[in-house]
């Protein structure tokens, strides 16, 4: 049996309207927002009376889906969210930009900040790290030619 696709990629965030702000603001759509509790909940995560509020967001071609958490129950246990990009575990989503530079200018209305550089890699992209809301790393890959 091999994999489908990927379904989602989920990000825990304190302020999910920022967060939501910031993504739409990249070119995500919001598909809804709910709140999700009970025994089903708590078994698939393994936490006991958890609270959550879900946001989720896809791609415009529709292949891809961002889930953004914010915990209410229980409280949040680790914080990773100034983690270098060479720190152990998720690291960051990517995500490819008819322009980068555009892309960077509308994200810094909304705070966002280039982690080192822009940097060209040969003749085929144009890359970079940014830190968004609450410090989450994304990549911007621009596919130059």
């Amino acid at each position: 049996m091999t994999v489908k696709r990927m379904d989602n990629v989920g990000i825990v965030v304190e302020d999910i309207d920022a967060a939501i702000g910031f993504f739409t603001e990249l070119g995500l759509q919001l598909e809804g927002r709910a709140p999700i509790e009970g025994g089903w909940a708590d078994g698939v995560t393994g936490l006991r009376d958890m609270r959550v509020e879900i946001a989720m967001l896809r791609t415009p071609d529709g292949h891809s889906r961002l889930e953004l958490s914010r915990f209410m129950a229980p409280p949040v246990v680790a914080d990773h969210r100034w983690a270098p990009v060479n720190a152990l575990g998720y690291l960051r989503v990517m995500f490819t930009v008819e322009d980068i530079d555009d892309t960077l200018a509308r994200l810094g209305k909304c705070g966002a900040q280039v982690v080192g550089e822009v940097v060209q890699y040969e003749d085929t992209y144009r890359l970079c790290y940014i830190r968004g809301p609450e410090g989450i790393l994304i990549g911007l890959a621009q596919q130059l030619g």
